[in-house]
């Protein structure tokens, strides 16, 4: 389908068969003859001459370039775009829910192409978003107005971090639609969202309005990721997705609360599965430095999963209070049921004190064990200093008790034997304000022996947990910034039930959870939100009118309640993570549309193209050939010069690009073998190449890659070298082409992708850069200091990031005043092509991580200084120069 964005040139087009007359008439050939005298031109016949007429090939062809040079002026667009056809008002409805984040930009183009579309055909537009607003509010039409007014609203839409509120967008489109004649583009994110009726209501409804053309991606899948679950030392990754018919896989990356990523884990994804899994394995240290859990390349809410402290694997000591050899009797040992209890919640460690105490660690226990003095001591600093010590009674320490207790001990209590006519006792209801509060009290636990606490005024309030007669059975103190806990019967079945029941292992679960600093587990009450989702998956600000969650954490995502962060604020401050795939439904494709409705697939719908250039182009190679042709018919020109002339002229730019490199500029890549990191770099040149030509006066041609020691590295000035962990050693003659191309001046950008944000994301890439290097003429190398013409040449940079943020960017130290002191490498672990990669609609193809779209222009940025660097060298480095920038800097 063709359009025109200046239609009203085609009324040009009538006039042609006036200038076919005009251009009918060929001047004859002129002939040079000496001039006789008067008297001989008397006796002349006079002849009657008649105009020669202009070939009729050269009159169409004339005829032709002008027909071209009218439509291509009217601007002709071709490509159906998204198509929605139909008569009066276009209505734009739009999914802008928490699944339509990672192929938002596409979708705001095609959007946009439709405004440009009715904007042609004078058409009024609407605009429909189905999700809720800021403060939950609801989805409302905006428009009729003309298609220039609406552009700037469709700019600003943003996807939402939750799911549509279909139900209330027919409600809305009820309300404006009554009487009016419209037809419909519906860009649906392809869910059903636990609203399947409320979908195909809403389709129903906009195909009666006058014709319905539906675009959805069923060719990628959304995808939902779940939060993980322990199983003992393993982290165990779930992800659920809409089915496809292709198979394929989702990576998904641990990061700290800086962005860096700690691990990686690529879940397989079978054709037409619905789901699957990864386990992921990290010592505990580092597997509780895991902030988030991100899918690469799935920019939005669902496919990030925020970890606060349930998911901590904390380490636990365990100490014996007889020998250890006996501890780990089954059924009797001092630590069996601990073991078991703790064993898939925490990681657990034995030895001695100084042992246990040399590492980090966040709780140790004692079963009925007694403390020497230099223990003591110990344990004093590990508590004071923000440890929890849980102490378990027993014969021993109803001996010899010390000062390590939350209360004084009197004695022992036997309950139900010969001697005593009490009844076992069974435990009450946990009290408020205690961490077990709200735990089930199983009825059949019974408490047989117990120690004893002195009665003080301050009993109570240290009391966590009673027996159904009001003796305390666990107590708490703390001291300096920890917890002393003292449960007081044992850790085995010997006085109790309680180690044989669920409750144990949830007592000690909350215990552990307490440790470190968490508090807010405690009692009741609501966290406030402090950092919210987009609909790019990215933390920000709570949107306008986000309420506080319970402190349990139980919540839906919504308006009101976004995805994010809620707690307390501040260092030592409680936060609750709420996420999309606590509580969400798995993804489920929505129901077939109303019968006649248009279906496209977004991926799937070309981008309009604009023939106005390629046109005129056209036109004016005919008009080019056609002055040949005229001074060849008037004998100004020789048939062989003229196609001589000819054949230059329509060959010369292909010359240019393909034979005669060296006529313009380009970045190059070097080939590594592997079809998807050659694609990156590419695409990534590709896009630096774009921005440089817009932001400065060089020209560069599309990027090309090569391979030393075969291609001329002299027609490039900077050579981009993306080191694979599996890179074999350079073979001799590479190694020579490389070393000629840096003494000559050029500059390689090595990157080993794992640097920063990326660290974990290629194991193994600096050990390939050392096999790489191997025999490369390397400077001694520093990080980019301050100073440096790197950060400067066209940019004042503070930073230099890529795909990835963080790490150092190393240069040579030595001044080489051969190469106008410039580095012959760059060397980072960045990924700054995944930054700058576009795809053939001019959409970014990597996510930048942490940071965003700032972190993109950064990273642009850089590339476009390390692009005015490696075409002029030091000339920011000059003298002169440095008013200027330090105005800049004032600035």
């Amino acid at each position: 389908m063709i359009s025109f964005a200046a239609p009203w040139l085609l009324l040009a087009l009538p006039a042609l068969p006036l200038l076919w007359w005009l251009l009918r008439v060929t001047p004859p050939q002129p002939r040079r003859m000496d001039f006789p005298a008067a008297i001989l031109l008397r006796d002349l016949p006079v002849a009657e001459e008649t105009p020669v007429r202009t070939p009729w090939w050269v009159l169409l062809m004339r005829m032709l370039a002008a027909a071209l040079l009218i439509v291509g002026l009217a601007r002709p667009v071709m490509g159906p775009g998204a198509s929605a056809g139909g008569q009066g008002t276009l209505l734009l409805v739009m999914d802008n829910s928490w699944a339509a984040g990672p192929d938002w930009p596409l979708r705001v183009a095609i959007a946009q192409a439709e405004l440009d579309r009715a904007s042609r055909e004078g058409r009024p537009v609407a605009l429909l978003a189905t999700a809720p607003g800021d403060a939950a509010a609801p989805p409302r039409v905006i428009g009729p107005m003309p298609a220039e007014d609406l552009a700037p609203r469709l700019a600003a839409l943003r996807p939402r971090s939750w799911p549509p509120d279909r139900a209330a967008a027919l409600d809305a489109l009820e309300a404006w639609g009554r009487g009016e004649r419209f037809s419909s583009l519906y860009l649906s994110d392809g869910l059903a969202h636990g609203q399947d009726d409320a979908a195909h209501a809403l389709m129903q409804r906009l195909s009666a309005g006058g014709g319905l053309t539906l675009a959805r991606t069923d060719t990628r899948p959304t995808r939902l990721l779940s939060p993980p679950r322990a199983e003992g030392d393993r982290m165990v990754l779930s992800l659920r997705q809409s089915p496809v018919a292709a198979a394929g896989e989702a990576q998904v990356i641990a990061r700290a609360q800086d962005g860096r990523a700690l691990a990686q884990a690529v879940i397989p994804l079978g054709a037409g599965a619905t789901g699957g899994e990864a386990v992921l394995e990290l010592p505990s240290e580092i597997r509780n430095r895991i902030y988030r859990l991100d899918i690469a390349d799935e920019p939005g809410p669902g496919g990030v999963v925020l970890l606060d402290e349930r998911f901590r694997r904390r380490p636990v000591g365990l100490l014996p209070g007889a020998e250890e050899a006996g501890a780990d009797a089954p059924l009797i040992g001092d630590l069996f049921y601990l073991e078991r209890a703790l064993t898939p919640y925490a990681e657990l460690r034995r030895g001695d004190v100084d042992r246990l105490l040399a590492r980090p660690i966040s709780v140790l226990i004692l079963a009925d064990r007694t403390v020497s003095s230099a223990e003591g001591a110990a344990l004093t600093r590990f508590v004071e200093r923000g440890g929890m010590l849980i102490r378990f009674a027993g014969p021993r320490l109803a001996e010899a008790p010390d000062t390590l207790l939350p209360v004084q001990l009197r004695a022992e209590r036997q309950l139900g034997g010969s001697l005593s006519w009490e009844q076992p006792q069974h435990l009450a209801p946990f009290p408020e304000g205690s961490p077990f509060a709200g735990l089930p009290v199983p009825a059949e636990i019974s408490v047989e022996r117990q120690v004893l606490a002195e009665p003080s005024a301050r009993l109570a309030e240290k009391v966590w947990a009673r027996l159904a007669d009001g003796t305390p059975l666990v107590t708490a103190e703390t001291r300096g910034a920890g917890r002393i806990v003292l449960f007081h019967v044992t850790a085995n079945a010997e006085w109790s039930d309680l180690p044989l029941s669920g409750l144990f292992v949830s007592m000690l679960r909350r215990l552990v959870a307490l440790s470190t600093g968490v508090s807010g587990l405690e009692g009741e009450g609501a966290l406030p939100p402090l950092e919210a989702l987009d609909g790019f998956g990215r933390l920000a600000p709570p949107p306008p009118g986000a309420q506080a969650i319970p402190a349990s954490g139980e919540a839906v995502p919504s308006a009101r309640t976004p995805p994010g962060w809620y707690g307390t604020a501040g260092g030592d401050g409680f936060r609750r993570a709420l996420n999309l795939g606590d509580t969400l439904p798995a993804p489920v494709l929505h129901g077939a549309p109303p019968e006649g409705t248009d279906l496209r697939t977004i991926a799937g719908i070309p981008p309009e193209r604009d023939l106005g250039p390629w046109l005129i182009a056209a036109a004016l190679a005919l008009l080019a050939i056609d002055l040949l042709v005229s001074l060849r018919l008037r004998g100004l020109l020789g048939f062989a010069r003229a196609a001589g002339i000819g054949l230059i002229l329509l060959t010369a730019p292909a010359q240019a690009e393909e034979n005669l490199p060296g006529l313009v500029t380009r970045l190059g890549y070097v080939v590594t073998g592997d079809a998807a990191v050659d694609e990156t770099m590419r695409q990534g040149l590709a896009g630096l190449s774009d921005f440089v030509n817009r932001r400065t006066a060089a020209a560069l041609a599309q990027p090309a890659g090569v391979v030393p020691g075969r291609d001329d590295l002299s027609l490039y000035p900077l050579l981009y070298f993306t080191v694979r962990p599996d890179a074999p050693a350079l073979a001799p003659e590479a190694v020579a082409a490389l070393n000629t191309f840096m003494r000559n001046g050029g500059i390689i950008l090595f990157d080993t992708r794992d640097e920063g944000s990326g660290e974990g994301f290629a194991p193994g890439a600096r050990a390939a850069l050392r096999r790489v290097t191997q025999g490369l003429a390397i400077p001694p190398l520093m990080p980019v200091p301050e100073e440096h013409v790197l950060r400067r040449a066209f940019y004042l940079l503070a930073e230099m990031p890529g795909r990835f943020a963080g790490g150092n960017v190393w240069v040579s130290r030595e001044q080489d005043r051969a190469n106008d002191s410039v580095s012959p490498v760059v060397i980072g672990g960045h990924d700054w092509a995944g930054a700058w990669a576009v795809d053939a609609r001019g959409q970014n193809v990597h996510a930048a991580v942490p940071g965003g779209t700032r972190q993109r222009t950064l990273a642009y940025r850089f590339g476009a200084n390390l692009v005015m660097y490696a075409l002029t060298g030091n000339y920011k480095g000059d003298q002169v120069h440095v008013p200027a920038i330090l105005e800049r800097l004032g600035n």
